[in-house]
This record gives structure tokens, C-alpha cells and sequence, in this order.
């Protein structure tokens, strides 16, 4: 099948950028570089990455899952500090070439959205964000933003 994540295959060094202070009104960054492999896993179904942030102290691993039924993805985030991320976000690819993956949560004892957006794909580029909305939808807060560049 074809992998709408394929892109992701191989290893990526990324300039990540997040907010200090989340839902908050803060407009302070802290910047810290990560380094992803990335591979397919069952025929192309799925998808696996892990990231380090050694300034940071801590990594993490995504599996990515398609349901052909649906055509949806479940992208399951686990950190090596905190353990797994639930519930999935679950998204598609646009026409756009612009995925975007949805997840109801809750952040800070506060009920939130979460988007997780991947956007400006080339063969040796790509960005990923992660926004929250306290709101149902109606607004969002850019917290999370990783510029990836192809290392192999």
C-alpha cells in the first residue's frame, strides 16, 4: 500500500521550537534540537519513529496506524518521561498534501483539542505542530512547532 508517511522513512535532524508556558498567553520559546529514524512497519499499515532531544534529556516514539476501512491514521505518541500519550490523534492528508490529526484531551486538568499538523513536505523537508484548544475548536494555541531536514 501506499504510505501517506513514507516521506518520514530514513533519519532527520530538526530544529524544535515550544512554548514555556502552554495556555498561558505566552509568547516565550525555548529552542533544542532533535534527531528521528523513521521506518514503515506492517506492509506499509503503520509507521514508527523515534526521536531524541539530548539537550533535553528525554525522547520519544510514534506509531502511526491506517485503517484502510476508514482511511484514517491513529498516531500514538510515547515519551520516554512520561510514558504513552492517549487517547490517538487521528487524522488524514488532505488534497493540500497538509495532514492534520485530532485527539480530545486534557491538558492541565483543562479539556482540550489537539491538533497535530504535518505541512510543507518536500523530499528533504517537513514540518510538524502541535496545537491545543481549550474552546472546542474555536481557537488554538501553537505550542509545538519541529522543522525537520533529511539527514539520510
Amino acid at each position: 500500500m501506499d504510505n501517506d508517511f513514507g516521506f518520514l522513512v530514513g533519519t532527520w535532524t530538526s530544529r524544535q521550537r515550544r512554548l514555556r508556558r502552554v495556555l498561558a498567553g505566552s509568547e516565550d520559546w525555548y529552542e533544542f534540537p532533535g534527531f528521528t529514524t523513521c521506518w514503515n512497519v506492517l506492509d506499509g499499515a503503520g509507521n514508527i519513529d523515534e526521536v531524541t532531544f539530548p539537550t533535553q534529556g528525554f525522547g520519544g516514539v510514534t506509531l502511526r496506524l491506517y485503517d484502510k476501512e476508514t482511511g484514517l491514521w491513529s498516531l500514538y505518541w510515547a515519551s520516554s518521561r512520561t510514558g504513552i500519550s492517549l487517547p490517538p490523534v487521528v487524522g488524514r492528508f488532505g488534497d493540500d498534501g497538509r495532514g492534520v490529526f485530532t485527539a480530545d484531551d486534557v491538558y492541565d486538568g483543562i479539556p482540550i483539542k489537539v491538533n497535530y499538523i504535518w505541512s510543507e513536505i518536500t523530499a528533504d523537508s517537513c514540518r510538524w505542530e502541535q496545537e491545543f484548544s481549550p474552546d472546542g475548536g474555536t481557537t488554538w494555541e501553537t505550542n509545538w512547532v519541529a522543522e525537520f531536514t533529511r539527514a539520510s
